[in-house]
């Protein structure tokens, strides 16, 4: 049986610092788009899974494509979202796209969490026209 060990408090308290510093959850996204911030919404998800159901105005930047950095903004928070909590897809993006010198945070919980709180979704292809106005 595995033992759960009592990690370093100053090492704690260092990691929730940071981890608040590069993440929002999917209400406080929510609030953020209705609020009409500048930010982007990047969905890292495949293709496929992103025409089924997305966050509305979201563009789709699957890992395929990451090289590209379609839809990334430079001096605007770029959200990633992935698929669940359990899905290091955005935050494998994240660390790729901030070692390009893009600011960027991860939502939380993934799509998965924004369907969980019944946050409004749409349906369709990937928005190539939007990502290239961005």
């Amino acid at each position: 049986m595995n033992q759960i060990h009592t990690p370093d408090p100053q090492g704690a308290q260092e990691y929730f610092r940071r981890k608040t510093s590069y993440s929002t959850g999917p209400v406080e996204l929510s609030h953020a788009l209705e609020a009409g911030e500048d930010l982007a919404v990047i969905d890292v998800r495949e293709a496929e899974d992103y025409e089924k159901e997305h966050i509305p105005g979201s563009i789709n930047l699957p890992r395929s494509r990451w090289s590209s950095r379609e839809g990334l903004r430079e001096g605007v928070p770029n959200v990633l979202v992935c698929y669940s909590a359990v899905c290091h897809l955005a935050a494998t993006a994240g660390a790729e796209f901030a070692k390009a010198g893009l600011p960027v945070l991860e939502m939380d919980g993934g799509f998965e969490a924004w369907q969980e709180n019944d946050l409004p979704t749409e349906k369709g292809r990937p928005n190539r026209t939007a990502a290239l106005r961005q």
